[in-house]
C-alpha cells in the first residue's frame, strides 16, 4: 500500500536490528530517504546497509551512543545535514534491562534512563529547528509502560515517561503542524528469539493467537508518519495483537 512517504525525509534512531530495521525498510520501501544508527553492532549495521542497497534506497548509516549526549546532537545535525531537513523522526533507540529492583545498580538504572529518556531528549530538541511544518515524530514506547513486568521496573519507567512526552510536546508542536504520538508493542519476535515455551505462553496470551513480528510494529509507525494519521497527535497506539 502506498502509504504517500516517497521523498520524505526520516531519521529513525537505533535502526539496525529488530523493530528499527522493519521500521528502517518499510520507509525505504515507501521511497523515503532514511537516516539511522548504530550504537555497536557494527555487523548489523553493514547488513541492513546491504539489504538497502540491494533496494536502491536512499539511506546513510551513523554510529552514536544517544546516551551521550554529545552524538546524540551530532545525529541530528549530520541527518539534517544529509537529508536538508527532517519530515519523519522516529525514536526506536533503546535498552532494555532485565533485573528486578533489588538487582539494579544505579549504573544500570542511568545507562538505560540516559538512553532510553537522555537519548529521546537530545535528538528531540536538536530536531526542533529542522522538522518541517507538518512533519511527523513518533516514538516507540512499550505496552508494558501501563501494564508493568517484574524485572523490568526500570525500563517500564522509562517507556511509560514516552507517554508523558508525547502528550506534551504534541501541545507545544501542533501550532507548526507536526504531530507527535507513540507506538506501544506487545511483545515481539526479533533476531534474538524466544524459548518455545514462551512463544507458547504468549501465542495463547493473545487474541489473535500469534506473536508479533517486527514489521507490525512497522506499519504501525509508517502510517503514523503518514498523511493517513493527519489528524492524529498525543495518542499512543498499542500494538500487541490483542493480549
Amino acid at each position: 500500500m502506498d502509504l504517500g512517504l516517497q521523498d520524505r525525509r526520516v531519521l529513525v534512531t537505533g535502526g539496525t536490528r529488530g523493530i528499527g530495521r522493519a521500521v528502517v525498510t518499510a520507509f525505504a520501501g515507501q521511497g523515503a530517504r532514511v537516516h539511522t544508527c548504530y550504537r555497536g553492532d557494527a555487523e548489523a549495521a553493514a547488513r541492513l546497509g546491504k539489504d538497502l542497497a540491494a533496494l536502491g534506497a536512499r539511506y546513510r548509516i551513523d554510529r552514536a551512543d544517544l546516551g551521550v549526549p554529545e552524538q546524540a546532537r551530532a545525529l541530528v545535525a549530520d541527518a539534517a545535514d544529509h537529508l536538508g531537513g527532517l519530515d519523519v523522526l522516529v525514536h526506536n533507540a533503546a535498552v532494555v534491562g532485565r533485573s528486578p529492583l533489588a538487582e539494579t545498580g544505579r549504573a544500570e538504572w542511568d545507562e538505560i534512563m540516559d538512553v532510553n529518556l537522555g537519548g529521546m531528549y537530545e535528538v528531540t530538541r536538536a530536531a526542533l529547528d529542522v522538522l518541517a511544518p507538518g512533519a511527523s515524530v513518533v516514538v516507540v514506547s512499550s505496552a508494558v509502560a501501563t501494564r508493568g513486568m517484574a524485572g523490568r521496573v526500570a525500563y517500564t519507567a522509562s517507556k511509560a515517561a514516552c507517554v508523558g512526552f508525547v502528550r506534551s510536546l504534541c501541545k507545544e508542536l501542533g501550532p507548526r503542524g507536526i504531530r507527535v504520538n507513540s507506538v506501544a508493542p506487545g511483545i515481539v519476535e526479533t533476531e534474538s528469539g524466544l524459548s518455545p515455551a514462551a512463544r507458547e505462553r504468549y501465542t495463547g496470551m493473545a487474541a489473535l493467537g500469534r506473536v508479533g513480528v517486527p514489521e507490525d510494529i512497522a506499519g504501525a509507525v509508517a502510517f503514523l508518519a503518514s498523511d493517513l494519521a493527519a489528524y492524529v497527535t498525543g495518542q499512543t497506539l498499542v500494538v500487541d495483537g490483542g493480549i
